[in-house]
């Protein structure tokens, strides 16, 4: 099966770039025997903080990849990208798959799997180093990229939260230090 198609299409006011990083064959079984179909997963971003990821099952391929990039386009999601890196480090479950980020230094790259690469690249991050830990499913690995990226909070975000300055978020609300 044919893995990582890029495929480039316009959307409105931005250009969303879309991969497929599975297409498996799945089976139904009925009175009358097995139904065979097709489930396609794709990851769809701009490049520039936004990411979405979708699934999509029909009895063709071009079916099922066609409703994987809409069900993808209608789960986007902001990421807060900052010198290509994330801000701090996270978290990301799914099932029995759970996937670590940290951020990275300029030059790093991405250190993923291909289905974390996928999730990260078309988020626009550059630089991170990712751990997965448990299952290796493709589909739970990048559903728990997906979380743990929806789960990342921007500096400014956490200081409004917190009624402090983005200076205090880094570096402590300590008067005297």
């Amino acid at each position: 099966m044919p893995n990582d198609q890029k495929v480039k299409a316009t959307d409105a006011a931005n250009e969303l770039e879309e991969r497929v990083i599975e297409i498996r064959r799945v089976s139904k079984v009925t009175k009358g025997g097995k139904t065979i179909s097709f489930r396609a997963v794709s990851v769809v971003g701009n490049r520039n903080g936004k990411v979405g990821i979708g699934i999509g099952n029909a009895r063709e391929v071009p079916q099922a990849i066609r409703k994987s990039i809409e069900n993808a386009k209608n789960n986007m999601i902001e990421v807060p990208v900052k010198n290509g890196t994330i801000p701090h480090e996270t978290i990301g479950e799914q099932d029995a798959s759970t996937v670590l980020l940290f951020p990275a230094g300029p030059g790093t790259g991405v250190i993923a799997s291909s289905a974390v690469r996928a999730v990260v690249e078309l988020a626009g991050i550059d630089n991170i180093l990712s751990k997965a830990i448990s299952s290796t499913n493709v589909l739970n690995l990048a559903k728990a990229t997906y979380n743990g990226l929806k789960k990342l909070r921007s500096p400014q975000e956490i200081a409004k939260l917190r009624d402090l300055s983005v200076k205090q978020v880094f570096f402590g609300a300590h008067e005297g230090v």
